[in-house]
């Protein structure tokens, strides 16, 4: 009996360790200094027989990976027949790891794997998760039945996860190590790098330290986590792997002048790696206020920066820092060689296309799509649907006929509203016939997408001053469209977090580092602030620009400064709207055709909550209208205040206008119609002209 029961604990505990906990990781393979980076799932829930998904995850070029773990967290249907039922774990493609769900498992199923080292690449890998799933054993052998693929479900919990156990090299003595360094995903995850400037920074600084946030911004890998914007001090570097100081000379730091190698900062700029015990820091420095800015600009070029082998590069007047400018093509190719798809049943293949934030699409935008597939499908169930956004705009059955060189035309429908970046996916349903009753004997159906496959875009600029269509009217086609910074005299560290939550995302949309953004104190003249996009940042008490605009707010504060005050859309309590932070997006008050937003609240820290609504895509859709209200709860309330203007009655003309092919089609119809009106002319004339000379 005890050798029994002793029998009974191994086969439990051989379970137990093939299920073990997600959080199970081996001491040989987790030594001391040795950090992890954890790229989670989305939740996921899969459905019909033959089930995947994908989940990509990044290794950096400085990483020594130890290990790699995929901790599985899920639940197959009840009905699942295990003994016909299996999971596949593929990497880059490649198997590694298969298995069965546990039979009749109660609740959701643990499972963690390592990934044999030899199968990760540097940059991006791909985890497939593959499942077959069958809810129903065949009642009579040889027979083929109909099935009903509904119960056949996967689902994939959140708490998925993939973990990369590394340790990283050395930051070498370049700026371009550094720079990978500092965007690297663990750097940015940990909260280890920082964009500082000296305490009570000059404008200038903090104008050139913006271009740098901007720029790395957008190379940010890490959505979800800001880059910081701070003031420079012992105090606040602490714990910082990585910083880049953005200063004048004269405010530099005593222990950082006598380590900058220059003699010449009057007429030049110097990027400059400096290693110290506990960090590593970039300094951007110059004696010259209009140099400093133009390094800012190079440092908020990725592309230079990654190409400097050296631990310095000096800047001068005819140094080229410029980014490309955007062109907003209006024909854009979706592939440059093609796309080949391979499997049975769904397959999709999707394609980004990047639009400046303030445009969107017009009418008579359109998509065609060339492609070819395999002629051994059932053709009366298989099909290609397209998607932008993960809406269908249009589906076409594949045919025996067409196999060889099929299409697509479809008209982007305007009831879509697309602005900025956006997808195009092609959804193929590659059905093989008598699949219930066959194995697939590798006969493995295809689809390929032709590479003249076209967008054909016509776009046009969204002119409402309304956080719908934020980062309007900061950013123009990707650029930075004149915008003055007012900020209060005294700078606390919410306004730099503010600042930081700012242009992280302004950062993440601008495309050039040719834009301007220009900083003011709060006693800035109006005549300096005419012909720009404004952002007021503060309180009542400290911005006069917000105290003079007082009585234009939506959300305005009462006699004294203190709280805000009810209005036609909220009625506010006079202790709460103390504590309320708001955004607030109006015409400008110094000249037409400009906007102001202004990002207030009573204390400086309910200002920084208000800020964080505008700081990442993640918490952007959560702010509509004009007027946005926020509290230290997470309560936030949206609304519009401008009036909504009568929709524009149709315009022929500007119709045609659009409509290039309509218009070309016209203009040659007018051209045949004056041929053939002259004819008539020289005709009426002639005969005219014979009767004349008979009389």
């Amino acid at each position: 009996m005890k050798k029994r029961m002793l029998g009974l604990a191994v086969l439990f505990a051989l379970v137990i360790g093939q299920y073990v906990s997600p959080m199970a990781v081996s001491a040989e393979e987790i030594t001391a200094g040795t950090k992890q980076y954890q790229t989670n799932f989305t939740e996921t829930s899969l459905s019909g027989g033959n089930t995947y998904m994908q989940q990509f995850f990044q290794i950096e070029n400085y990483w020594h990976v130890a290990s790699v773990d995929v901790h599985l967290d899920y639940k197959v249907s009840q009905l699942t027949q295990n003994e016909r039922s299996n999971l596949t774990l593929m990497i880059n493609g490649t198997p590694f790891h298969s298995f069965r769900p546990i039979e009749q498992a109660v609740g959701g199923q643990q499972l963690t794997v390592h990934v044999p080292p030899e199968m990760i690449v540097k940059g991006v890998n791909s985890l497939t998760v593959q499942g077959h799933l069958e809810t129903s054993s065949p009642i009579v052998q040889n027979t083929c039945l109909p099935t009903d693929t509904r119960d056949n479900w996967l689902q994939i919990a959140k708490t998925s996860r993939i973990a990369v156990n590394y340790t990283t090299e050395s930051i070498q003595l370049s700026i371009r190590d550094f720079n990978q360094h500092f965007i690297g995903m663990g750097t940015v995850k940990e909260g280890q790098n920082a964009i500082a400037v000296p305490k009570a920074g000059n404008l200038a600084e903090l104008e050139a330290a913006t271009y740098v946030v901007s720029g790395y911004a957008k190379a940010n890998p890490v959505t979800d986590k800001a880059i910081p914007l701070i003031e420079y001090s012992p105090d606040n570097v602490k714990g910082k792997q990585t910083v880049i100081l953005v200063s004048l000379f004269d405010d530099l730091p005593e222990d950082m002048k006598s380590l900058v190698q220059s003699n010449n900062l009057e007429n030049t700029a110097l990027i400059q790696l400096i290693k110290q015990a506990d960090h590593d820091i970039l300094v951007i420095t110059s004696a010259d206020a209009g140099l400093l800015v133009k390094a800012g600009r190079l440092a908020a070029n990725q592309t230079l920066l990654s190409q400097i082998d050296a631990d310095r590069k000096v800047v001068d007047n005819t140094t080229e820092v410029d980014t490309p400018t955007v062109n907003v093509s209006r024909t854009m190719t979706l592939t440059e060689t093609g796309d080949k798809l391979t499997g049975d049943r769904h397959q999709e293949k999707a394609y980004f296309i990047s639009l400046p934030g303030n445009r969107s699409i017009a009418d008579a935008s359109k998509l065609r799509i060339t492609y070819r597939y395999a002629r051994n499908l059932d053709f009366d169930r298989s099909m290609v649907t397209v998607l932008i956004n993960d809406t269908p705009i249009g589906s076409k059955k594949l045919s025996t006929e067409l196999a060889d060189n099929d299409h697509m035309d479809l008209i982007i429908p305007k009831t879509l509203n697309i602005s900025g970046n956006f997808t195009v996916k092609l959804a193929f349903d590659l059905e093989l016939k008598n699949t219930n009753c066959l194995e697939n004997q590798g006969q493995m159906p295809w689809a390929f997408i032709e590479k003249d496959s076209m967008l054909q875009l016509n776009t046009k600029d969204k002119a409402d001053l309304l956080f719908n269509n934020y980062p309007y009217p900061f950013l123009r086609d990707g650029s930075y469209n004149k915008v003055a910074v007012v900020l209060p005299k005294d700078k606390d560290p919410y306004i730099y977090q503010t600042l930081t939550n700012l242009f992280n995302l302004l950062g993440r949309y601008a495309q050039t580092n040719t834009g301007e953004v220009l900083y003011f104190q709060d006693n800035v003249s109006a005549q300096q602030l005419k012909g720009r996009e404004i952002i007021a940042i503060g309180s009542y008490k400290d911005n006069q620009v917000i105290r003079d605009q007082n009585n234009k707010l939506y959300f305005r504060y009462d006699q004294s400064g203190r709280g805000f005050v009810s209005n036609e859309k909220m009625s506010i309590d006079a202790s709460y709207g103390t504590r309320m932070g708001t955004l607030q997006l109006l015409d400008s008050p110094y000249e037409s055709g400009f906007g102001l937003l202004a990002v207030t609240g009573s204390e400086s820290k309910y200002m920084y909550l208000a800020s964080k609504l505008i700081g990442s895509e993640g918490t952007l859709w959560k702010v509509f209208g004009d007027g946005v209200v926020t509290d230290i709860d997470g309560n936030i309330h949206a609304f519009r205040f401008k009036k909504e203007t009568a929709a524009e009655s149709s315009n022929v003309l500007t119709d045609v206008l659009e409509r290039r092919d309509v218009l070309g089609f016209m203009t040659a119809a007018l051209l045949v119609a004056l041929l053939v009106l002259l004819s008539l002319i020289m005709m009426i004339r002639k005969y005219n002209k014979k009767r004349g000379d008979r009389r």
